[in-house]
C-alpha cells in the first residue's frame, strides 16, 4: 500500500495546476510487486484573476489589444515582452490605476476598476520607477506610506522593523535615499509593497538596472514571499529572471498574446533542448542545411549566425566537427530562445 501521507507530500512539491498530471508512478526497489501507479488529479487552485478580451487604447493606439489569461492564487505568473508589448499597460489594469477599454478583468472575485480600492488594498506594487521620496529616511518613506492604509502607528513601525530585515536594510534605517545604492533603493520599494499584508505582489521589471549581486538578492525574496503564498505578478524584459521565478508565463508583442505556458514545456516545444550556432558566411548555408537539417527539429539564419535546434545533439555536434567548423556554439536550449523566435531577433523601437 502507499501512504496517503506521501501522496500528500508528492502535491505538495509538484505544485501544478488542476489537470496538469493524473498519474505518479511508485516504484519500489526493495520489493516491486508492492510498486503501484496512482491516478488522481490534485485538487484546483483557486483563480484569483482572470481577464477575457481585455483591450486598452491610449486614443488610436492600441496598447492591448483582445488578450484573454488565468492566474492561479499562490503561483508567480510573468508577462514576458519587448518594450512597447503591453506588459505594464496590463498590470496597471490589474492594480485599478488604469481604467479597461473594453473586456473584463476580475481580481479576486471583483470587477477591476479604477475606483476598486478593495483591489488596491489587497495589492502590492513593486514599480519600475524609484519612486522613493529623497528628503526622507528608509524608515520615514516607510511610515509615509503606512499612513496611506491607515496602519496604526505602533503597527506600521512593528512592520517596518519586520520589513527592513527581510530586506536587509535594518543598518539604513536612518539613512537619506540618497545614499543607498539603486539595489538597496529596489529592495525598499520590496518592503513598501508588503507594508499592507498584501495577497498580490506586482512587481514590473523589479530588478532593471541591478548588478547579478542585487538581483540575484531580490529574486531570493521574491521567491520567499512565493512560498508564503503570494501570488507574484511579474513583468520582466530578462528571461533568465523569468525561468527563476515564474511558474507560468506569456509572451506579449504588441498589444497580443504570442504563447502562454510554463517556461520550461515552452523551450522544449518551441526550440527542443539544445541549440547549436554557426557563424558562417551565406554562401556556405545550402551544403550547411543539406548536411545538418535531418539532424535538427528546427533552424534560422539571423546575420552571420545559423541557428540550428534540436532534443539531442550528439549526432549533430559530430557532424559540426566533420565540417571542420570553428565558430560554434552549442548549449541548452532557454527561454531567451524562444522569446528571439517568436518576437523577433531585430531591435524594436
Amino acid at each position: 500500500m502507499i501512504s496517503t501521507r506521501l501522496v500528500e507530500i508528492i502535491v505538495k512539491v509538484c505544485p501544478l495546476r488542476g489537470d496538469e498530471f493524473s498519474e505518479i508512478n511508485f516504484f519500489c526497489f526493495a520489493n516491486p510487486a508492492k510498486s503501484a501507479i496512482i491516478s488522481f488529479r490534485p485538487a484546483k487552485m483557486k483563480t484569483i484573476i482572470t481577464a477575457q478580451k481585455l483591450c486598452k487604447n491610449y486614443g488610436k493606439f492600441t496598447a492591448v489589444d483582445h488578450i484573454s489569461f488565468a492566474i492561479e492564487e499562490g503561483e508567480c505568473f510573468g508577462f514576458l515582452g519587448p518594450n512597447g508589448a503591453g506588459k505594464t499597460s496590463t498590470v496597471r489594469m490589474i492594480h485599478c490605476v488604469s481604467p479597461l477599454t473594453s473586456g473584463t478583468l476580475m481580481v479576486n472575485g471583483m470587477p477591476a476598476h479604477i475606483d476598486n480600492r478593495a483591489i488596491k488594498k489587497m495589492t502590492g506594487v513593486i514599480p519600475q520607477e524609484i519612486t522613493l521620496d529623497n528628503d526622507l529616511t528608509v524608515r520615514e518613506n516607510l511610515q509615509v506610506f503606512a499612513h496611506f492604509f491607515d496602519i496604526p502607528r505602533a503597527e506600521a513601525n512593528k512592520r517596518i522593523a519586520e520589513l527592513l530585515k527581510f530586506v536587509e536594510l535594518e543598518s539604513k534605517r536612518d539613512s537619506k535615499i540618497d545614499q543607498l545604492s539603486t539595489g538597496m533603493k529596489r529592495r525598499l520599494l520590496i518592503a513598501r509593497a508588503l507594508l499592507n499584508h498584501p495577497q498580490i505582489i506586482i512587481a514590473d521589471e523589479p530588478t532593471t538596472g541591478l548588478d547579478p549581486q542585487a538581483r540575484h538578492l531580490v529574486w531570493q525574496r521574491l521567491r520567499q514571499l512565493k512560498n508564503q503564498g503570494v501570488t507574484l505578478i511579474l513583468t520582466t524584459q530578462y528571461m533568465e529572471e523569468a525561468q527563476q521565478l515564474c511558474d507560468h508565463i506569456v509572451i506579449m508583442h504588441q498589444g497580443r498574446i504570442l504563447k502562454a505556458g510554463v517556461p520550461a514545456q515552452l523551450i522544449e516545444d518551441e526550440i527542443g533542448r539544445e541549440v547549436t550556432e554557426i557563424r558562417v558566411s551565406i554562401d556556405q548555408d545550402e551544403k550547411l542545411l543539406a548536411t545538418l537539417t535531418p539532424l535538427a527539429c528546427g533552424h534560422e539564419r539571423v546575420g552571420d549566425t545559423m541557428y540550428f535546434y534540436c532534443r539531442d545533439g550528439h549526432a549533430l555536434m559530430k557532424k559540426v566537427v566533420e565540417l571542420d567548423l570553428p565558430n560554434t556554439v552549442h548549449r541548452p536550449a532557454s527561454l531567451e530562445d524562444v522569446f528571439l523566435k517568436l518576437t523577433g531577433r531585430g531591435l524594436i523601437e
